[in-house]
């Protein structure tokens, strides 16, 4: 198994990462970084980017310019099974084309671990994603059964179930009610304590920041500032930013903000 990462190692690093398709520049010179320890929230409006630096840091999408490493090494350096040991990607959309059931899905996680000391983890690993995610009870129902946000915590739960030091999720409380939404952010959090990186692609601001230890602002392409909650969450970036007026609140028991479209 790969050495376990120490706390504030970078897990993954994009510098000066351009991507462009056709004559659309989707990034523009970003550089960002994903430490051990921490939950990193990337937001910004629809079209800002923030699917596509995520697969780039994933390394799945080599950019047209610039650099990116995973573990301290290229992306491209890797082969996919050792890539796949240490970064985990849970993109926007899970299609399951066959009537696999839950467990069958969660068990897929495991495949990079096939033939090395760690899949005598893998009951283990599995039961764990499962019960993380509330599924335990739906091991045996199919797939194409469940309802679209239980589909969305089976998904995650192979993620979960893969056991790799880097997370990358784009999107994971989209079809979901406020308490798993809740309960994601939850998990995320406890893999960061337990020395993973965290990279999840939010819209909810309020659960960015609640949640993130860095939130990472895109628009158009381009980073527009990354750091703390406290210092991003401010009403003129974030009003710009979405072409919409909002309010920043402290929450007064927590001291996080809250932001709120202005009505």
């Amino acid at each position: 198994m790969p050495e376990p990462p120490a706390e504030g190692d970078v897990l993954a690093e994009a510098d000066a990462v351009v991507v462009t398709i056709g004559r659309k520049r989707l990034l523009d010179g970003v550089s960002l970084r994903v430490h051990a320890g921490e939950v990193l929230a990337l937001v910004g409006p629809n079209g800002a980017g923030k699917s596509t630096l995520l697969s780039v840091l994933a390394g799945d999408l080599p950019p047209s310019a610039g650099t990116v490493s995973i573990h301290g090494r290229p992306a491209t350096s890797w082969s996919t099974v050792d890539l796949a040991r240490r970064r985990a990607v849970l993109p926007q959309h899970n299609p399951v084309s066959f009537p696999f059931d839950v467990l069958a899905v969660v068990e897929m996680g495991r495949a990079p671990w096939e033939g090395t000391p760690a899949e005598d983890g893998d009951e283990r690993a599995v039961a764990a994603a499962l019960a993380d995610t509330e599924l335990t009870a739906f091991a045996t129902r199919t797939y194409p059964t469940l309802s679209g946000g239980e589909q969305a915590r089976t998904a995650l739960a192979r993620v979960l179930a893969q056991s790799a030091s880097l997370l990358l999720l784009d999107e994971p409380t989209a079809a979901l009610d406020l308490r798993h939404q809740e309960q994601v952010l939850a998990l995320a959090r406890a893999r960061a304590a337990e020395g993973a990186g965290v990279l999840v692609v939010l819209h909810d601001l309020g659960l960015a920041a609640a949640h993130a230890d860095r939130i990472a602002v895109l628009a158009a392409g381009g980073l527009v500032e990354a750091g703390p909650p406290e210092e991003v969450c401010h009403a003129e970036l974030l009003s710009g930013v979405y072409q919409h007026p909002v309010e920043v609140i402290t929450h007064p028991r927590t001291g996080k903000p809250i932001v709120l479209p202005y009505r």
